[in-house]
């Protein structure tokens, strides 16, 4: 097994979920992403873990369900990973398996690649970094964004609680992702206006050929210009529904080792980022449920937090 993978994994097991001797490890993986998924069973194995591997068939969408008797494993394991192609984050198995206690870590798509790069890094100064970006989120009610690229956009999170992705998950019933790093909130509905631009990557269109323009009108997207992405883009809003064009999620980066490669599950995790999600936002506080979800990466942003500035280009500071 490649070395750096194998740290990687250690990293997830040993740092990250707490594995120790004699704890019910599972690792639910899929044939995409059975490379990562091996190297966690090796790491949780080498810990003194009772480690079991579970390949399942990919699924069909994000969210489906497994099968129900890895359902019931997963919810009799002490340790969850979920590194498959297509997520199992939003499923009631990984729900069941978190309110029976079990610590669990979803890597939906990881790639070796990805997991080498983003989990090597001290996740105690991910999560030092992650406090202080939520604490400034807690507090505060006003934001303005803007970036070089056009952004320029005001919304309330006036009441909204963030949520910290910090990747460390060592008490019962913890959950996030790994890779991690980032605090994440869900602006107030109807709040939101201004111009959007995204030129790091967006979700679900096939990489990003041209910035995407988003005019933001109550808190929902309006016209959207571009390429082909921002064609593919308004397009998956429109099959969606109406409530997919939402400003659903304001996220900011806390990663150092984190890079955009256009894939979500690292790209919003990147430092010096943020990111701003259209559709759904339910699950983390928000009024939103839609099946939908697309969060879009923007380069060397400025942010003020009820009008003392947190990030200047990309530094976080404050």
């Amino acid at each position: 097994m490649d070395a750096s993978l194998l740290r990687a994994a250690r990293t997830a097991a040993l740092q990250c979920l707490g594995v120790g001797a004699g704890d019910a490890v599972l690792v639910v993986t899929d044939p995409p992403c059975v490379e990562v998924g091996t190297a966690l069973w090796e790491a949780a194995k080498e810990a003194g873990a009772e480690a079991m591997l579970l390949w399942l068939l990919p699924r069909k969408t994000h969210g489906s369900e497994p099968p129900q008797p890895v359902a019931e494993a997963m919810r009799h394991a002490r340790v969850c990973f979920l590194p498959t192609s297509r997520s199992l984050t939003h499923t009631v198995a990984r729900r069941q398996a978190s309110e029976a206690g079990a610590r669990v870590a979803s890597l939906p798509g990881i790639t070796p690649e990805i997991f080498q790069r983003a989990m090597d890094v001290d996740y105690h100064e991910v999560r030092a970094l992650t406090l202080r970006v939520g604490n400034w989120l807690e507090q505060g009610t006003e934001v303005r964004l803007t970036s070089p690229a056009g952004t320029d956009l005001c919304l309330s999170i006036a009441g909204r609680t963030p949520v910290l992705d910090t990747g460390l998950y060592l008490e019962p019933g913890s959950f996030g992702n790994l890779p991690a790093g980032e605090a994440y909130v869900a602006p107030v509905e109807g709040t939101a206006e201004g111009v959007l631009v995204v030129d790091g990557s967006m979700a679900g269109v096939t990489g990003l050929d041209a910035p995407i323009r988003i005019e933001v009108i109550d808190g929902r997207a309006g016209a959207i210009t571009g390429g082909r992405a921002a064609m593919e883009l308004a397009e998956l809003l429109t099959a969606a529904g109406e409530d997919a064009r939402t400003l659903a999620e304001l996220g900011v980066g806390t990663n150092a080792s984190a890079r955009i490669s256009g894939h979500v599950l690292e790209d919003e995790k990147v430092l010096g980022t943020v990111h701003v999600a259209l559709g759904a936002n339910a699950s983390f506080g928000g009024k939103v449920q839609v099946a939908c979800h697309l969060d879009g990466i923007l380069r060397r942003p400025s942010m003020w937090v009820d009008g003392r500035q947190v990030m200047r280009e990309g530094e976080l500071f404050g």
